[in-house]
């Protein structure tokens, strides 16, 4: 399975920085006895990995040469190849850029590099077999994509509505390879005037495509925002606190949402 990382963003809402913004750092981790600082993108990459991922494809720009120094070829046993999307013009064009790479055969599992999210294992939980959606509760639906179900279907992605009628919005999708071209079909069918995924996903829905959604997800805080930077090290801060036995993530949920109302902002590549 491909887990394809859209990174060729400007990153305008939390510059000026000095690097790439999937390199912010946020928190830290040990390896062999020694903390070090975690890049933001780490997250999702490690959460793609135990989601089922056996293979990476970073989407960059042409400036963003750090991402291949940091990541380099593989992310421990996983390897990773890089496309170029030659201008950050949404995050449809950045998906179907990784298409030359993906095989139709085989899932394909997309997120955003600039989000902290728990539980890790929460892709791991949407089918193989279906356009699916992890969603997550936030209290600021309108910033972000909301997802309206019937049941565990999908009826609607409202983009940036003002009113959505759902405050479960999506943080990351998975697909089967197949459907993957089809969407990008329609999307090519379409001019290549989509730019964000909930408007592409809807056309899909109105000519008889299927998505499914899973109420998976416990805690989501967007970090391309400096106010976003903080609620997530505060976050991963309560988290580590916990005991091995409490993943904390539900403790933490109440200072992560109240944290995160004023950073939810829109989000993109």
């Amino acid at each position: 399975m491909w887990g394809i990382v859209p990174a060729a963003g400007r990153g305008s809402r939390i510059q000026p920085l000095a690097f790439s913004k999937e390199l912010l750092p946020v928190g830290s981790r040990t390896e062999g006895g020694i903390e070090r600082p975690c890049a933001v993108s780490e997250y999702l990459v490690e959460r793609m990995v135990c989601g089922g991922a056996d293979k990476i494809c970073f989407v960059i720009s042409p400036g963003k040469s750090d991402i291949m120094e940091y990541f380099g070829a593989s992310y421990g046993s996983t390897p990773i190849v890089y496309v170029v999307q030659e201008q950050p013009i949404g995050l449809c064009d950045a998906v179907f850029a990784a298409r030359p790479i993906v095989d139709c055969n085989a899932p394909v599992v997309i997120g955003l590099p600039d989000t902290v999210w728990f539980p890790e294992d929460g892709l791991a939980e949407l089918p193989d077999d279906v356009l699916s959606f992890l969603l997550f509760p936030v209290e600021r639906p309108e910033f972000f994509d909301a997802v309206v179900l019937d049941q565990d279907q999908v009826r609607e992605i409202q983009v940036k509505q003002p009113s959505p009628d759902s405050n479960w919005i999506w943080g990351a999708f998975k697909m089967p390879g197949g459907v993957f071209e089809e969407l990008r079909q329609l999307w090519l069918a379409r001019n290549r005037t989509d730019e964000y995924f909930g408007t592409l996903v809807n056309a899909y829905l109105a000519q008889g495509g299927k998505a499914a959604a899973v109420k998976a997800g416990q805690a989501y805080v967007d970090v391309g925002t400096l106010h976003g930077y903080r609620a997530a090290i505060s976050l991963l801060e309560d988290i580590r606190g916990k005991s091995p036995s409490d993943s904390g993530v539900a403790a933490a949920l109440p200072h992560m949402r109240r944290d995160s109302n004023p950073l939810a902002h829109e989000v993109r590549t």
